[in-house]
């Protein structure tokens, strides 16, 4: 490890950040359990309240109770580890969520999905560090910029998605569907001659993570020979006894081929990689209509979308596997077995 993941008094000892995954994959259970064992923990603030029987009828109160329930069970798991959010800045409710995990005491906040402008005045006085994730050379330097001139700090910790993610993705589809000639390892040390310069320039550590295809301690390898400080994971996460997902959608996984793993449309217009099921070929006959809004995303319209991402996700992470949204990495088809997560960090450790 170049840069070691230290936050405070609290470091890392497995260079290995494990990927939000939302709606409630990632939760307490699997941040917690990833944190104790030496990891990151980070738990996916998407729709985090989606089991408050208050959800329906006031779905940002259930998610801010959620994000303090939620970073409190997972200290108690790992009291002496990392605990982090993943926080979408295309969340309606970005500026509270920020603030709820701030006040809930989350060591680190990693945002994407847009980009994270606001960020450093969100938790200006707090303890809390902060991380956007940025996917092209011109976004790291657009944020880094901005930080530079109006919050007059750097990053504490920047993550690196490529293409090879799963979720929603800051790729066009002509990219995904033409990997290699994206060159991604070139753009990746481009990303990071950017992140130097601002690292010199406030003469402080700013470790990078490489996330996306991550799976195997060779992966990881690569992203280091890169110059890369670590890397963030999710997809090997999900098929573990401590991840937060119904066990039908960690089968769901371990079921999946690798012709399975597709590319979708999300109703907010962004491309997306799930495993192929039933849900999606419905969604594409336009048979899962929205009926209500969980007022989740900012770009979306209810009257003109497929269907609820919301509803989609929560069937999925519920164990209704055929009629909700299954989002994973390229290497979902690799996983053949439950895992624990102490195994998987053991691995990993330098």
């Amino acid at each position: 490890m170049n840069k070691e993941l230290k936050f405070g008094d609290r470091k890392a000892t497995v260079p290995v950040i494990q990927g939000g995954m939302g709606v409630g994959v990632s939760l307490s259970g699997l941040a917690g359990a990833v944190a104790s064992a030496g990891g990151i923990g980070i738990i996916s603030t998407a729709q985090i309240g989606f089991r408050d029987p208050d959800f329906d009828k006031d779905p940002a109160a259930a998610n801010i109770r959620a994000i303090h329930e939620e970073i409190k069970k997972a200290r108690q798991t790992a009291p002496e580890g990392i605990i982090g959010v993943n926080i979408m800045v295309a969340t309606k409710p970005y500026y509270a969520y920020v603030k709820a995990a701030v006040d809930a005491g989350a060591d680190l906040i990693i945002s994407g999905a847009g980009l994270p402008l606001s960020l450093p005045g969100l938790v200006k006085g707090s303890r809390t560090k902060i991380a956007p994730i940025v996917s092209s050379a011109k976004s790291a330097s657009v944020i880094c910029k901005m930080w530079d001139r109006k919050a007059r700090r750097a990053p504490d910790l920047v993550v690196i998605e490529g293409p090879k993610a799963g979720g929603h993705l800051g790729f066009h589809r002509d990219q995904l569907q033409d990997m290699d000639a994206l060159d991604y390892d070139t753009e990746i040390k481009n990303i990071l001659t950017v992140i130097r310069e601002y690292e010199n320039k406030y003469q402080q550590p700013i470790p990078v993570a490489v996330a996306g295809g991550i799976y195997t301690r060779s992966d990881m390898d690569h992203a280091l020979s890169l110059g890369a400080d670590a890397v963030q994971m999710a997809t090997r996460f999900v098929t573990t006894y401590e991840c937060d997902a119904h066990p039908n959608y960690k089968q769901a996984y371990l079921n999946a081929a690798e012709e399975d793993i597709i590319i979708v449309d999300s109703p907010v217009g962004m491309p997306g990689r799930a495993i192929h099921n039933r849900f999606v070929d419905e969604a594409a006959l336009n048979l899962h209509r929205p009926t209500r809004c969980h007022k989740c995303l900012e770009h979306c319209d209810p009257a003109h979308i497929p269907y609820c991402i919301t509803d989609a996700l929560v069937r999925a992470v519920n164990g209704d596997v055929d009629h909700g949204l299954l989002f994973c990495g390229t290497n979902a088809a690799r996983a053949d077995r439950i895992e624990h997560v102490r195994d998987i960090l053991q691995e990993f450790r330098l």
